[in-house]
């Protein structure tokens, strides 16, 4: 098994294991851009750091996505804004804005 296969296997273990919103999502909020939030409420700036890196780095990345989203939500928001990520990159802190529309 590839460190690939093994490091997404693992995910999907700890993932079936938890009702972490890290791992299964933030449901009643969407992403959506800047242009999109010109008419919502302001809510919160929210960051976090990912977890985990090298072999597991997307994985952290895509947990980080979603604990944000549910902080977003738990703060009372249903929009978030995160700032963009040049693609290949490595993602040291993840950047998001929580708006209520």
């Amino acid at each position: 098994m590839t460190r690939k296969a093994l490091g997404m296997a693992l995910a999907a273990t700890l993932a079936a294991c938890t009702q972490d919103p890290g791992f299964v999502g933030a449901p009643g909020v969407r992403e959506a851009t800047a242009a999109e939030v010109g008419a919502c409420t302001y809510v919160s700036d929210i960051r976090m750091t990912p977890g985990v890196y090298g072999l597991l780095a997307g994985e952290g990345v895509k947990y980080a996505r979603n604990k944000i989203m549910a902080d977003a939500r738990d703060a009372g928001a249903n929009t978030v804004v995160f700032d963009p990520v040049t693609p290949g990159a490595d993602v040291y802190e993840l950047h998001a804005v929580a708006w209520r529309c």
